[in-house]
């Protein structure tokens, strides 16, 4: 491992995450006072921004409805999937925008181009709720066309879509383009103002933590004679590596993005374990239903990392920090020790889910868009090499996963056959 380069590598990283988080708690002020008691949560300004819609699933919908809802002048215009029947049912589920949903049938794609027709059409800004595997050539596209963005996390599944996110990252900010990721804890008053008394010292030193995705097992639609390999796997994206890189990049990476605001830093390693014991029906695609991964951040801190499905088992979704003054709970606004708080937001105003397109709105009516493309590439980063730790049973640099040609997506797409790979056995997969 070439520590000094890493430890150069690791302070810009730490550096941007520091302006990035300014930036973020700059234009979430408007949230965090909203959030806390008085609203100003309105986007403001009279600039009309005309949305586009690519992945009209469940969350996709969600993210249109969270976009449009609380927004003054802000309209979805087109839509965009592979299946037809999806934009027929945003449609009728966003119908009750009333006139912030103006889409006509010649705004309507369908196809795994339709990304590209919805960004050449007249649209400002391009939601992306797609499967994660697109994720990289579609914002690279969104951004060669100078499309604000908005994209559910995460925003890669293997390193070399990461690599593309972080090039797509230095355009965004060349072009002053807006971008926003579906990481809404980073627009969530209670977290950012509890990491900001974390980074002033409320606790001491951050010397370890633990973070948690563990529940239930998540849905499953049974395969149909009609459907190709292709067309099973994309409904049930969840199961297939290529598409949603397991359910620790494509869920755990929400509690590793938060571990890394905290540490203002990305992890030098990741050890883990993992495997397939509740979800063992190939129905189920060849992913893990469980993970534990060890993260060593440049100062030697440790941090545990556990994501689990399976049915039956007791739920944890959270965060816990350990510092040399005391320990924090940022999804509790708690913080213990002698500097200890506990934050209650009073009741009213918008949650993290509507808050997180306010502040992308006003940060572009401003003149300043937010840019958080860098931050989240560093953490789907973060839990990818989590993975490749966990299928391979080795340890797993920084370095190694930047740097590896793992390279899951496929380079074209067509209703037919995908042959499904085999389940990693650790000490057997070789995908580093």
């Amino acid at each position: 491992m070439r520590g000094a380069q890493h430890k150069d590598a690791t302070t810009n990283a730490s550096l941007s995450r520091r302006s990035m988080l300014k930036a973020t708690a700059a234009a979430s002020a408007l949230a965090a006072t909203g959030a806390l008691g008085t609203n100003f949560a309105h986007a403001q300004g009279s600039m009309k921004i005309r949305v586009g819609l690519i992945g009209c699933g469940g969350r996709g919908n969600g993210a249109a409805r969270d976009c449009a809802g609380p927004n003054e002048n802000v309209q979805i215009v087109a839509l965009g999937d592979v299946f037809q029947e999806r934009i027929d049912k945003a449609k009728q589920q966003l119908a009750d925008l009333g006139e912030k949903f103006a889409v006509t049938d010649d705004n309507c794609f369908v196809g795994f181009d339709a990304y590209k027709k919805v960004i050449d059409s007249d649209v400002d800004l391009v939601i992306f709720a797609t499967p994660p595997g697109f994720r990289p050539m579609h914002i690279a596209a969104a951004v060669d066309a100078g499309k604000h963005i908005f994209a559910e996390k995460p925003v890669a599944v293997d390193p070399a879509g990461v690599r593309s996110v972080l090039e797509s990252a230095k355009k965004i900010k060349e072009k002053k383009l807006g971008f926003v990721c579906g990481t809404q804890r980073r627009h969530h008053a209670g977290y950012i103002q509890t990491i900001e008394r974390i980074h002033d010292g409320a606790i001491g030193e951050v010397v370890g933590g633990q973070c948690y995705w563990n529940q239930a097992g998540l849905w499953m639609h049974p395969r149909q004679e009609s459907w190709s390999d292709m067309e099973w796997q994309l409904r049930n994206w969840l199961y297939f590596t290529w598409l949603s890189g397991d359910h620790i990049v494509e869920q755990h990476v929400h509690n590793l993005d938060v571990m890394n605001w905290v540490m203002n830093a990305t992890p030098v390693s990741a050890y883990g374990m993992g495997g397939r014991q509740a979800r063992t029906d190939p129905a189920y695609g060849h992913i893990y239903d469980h993970f534990a991964v060890e993260y060593v951040y440049p100062n030697g801190t440790r941090i545990m990392s556990m994501a689990r499905q399976q049915d039956g088992t007791d739920t944890r979704v959270g965060e816990n920090v350990v510092g040399t003054k005391g320990t924090s709970n940022p999804s509790a606004g708690q913080i213990t020790g002698p500097n200890a708080l506990r934050l209650r937001a009073p009741e009213g105003g918008y949650g993290e889910y509507q808050q997180e397109h306010i502040d992308l709105i006003n940060s572009i009516r401003s003149g300043n868009p937010l840019n958080e493309a860098e931050t989240i590439a560093q953490s789907t980063l973060t839990a990818i090499m989590g993975r490749m730790s966990a299928y391979t049973g080795k340890l797993v640099t920084w370095e190694q996963a930047l740097n590896s040609k793992l390279d899951l997506v496929p380079t074209s797409f067509a209703m037919g056959p995908m042959p499904v790979p085999p389940v990693p056995i650790p000490g057997k997969e070789q995908s580093v």
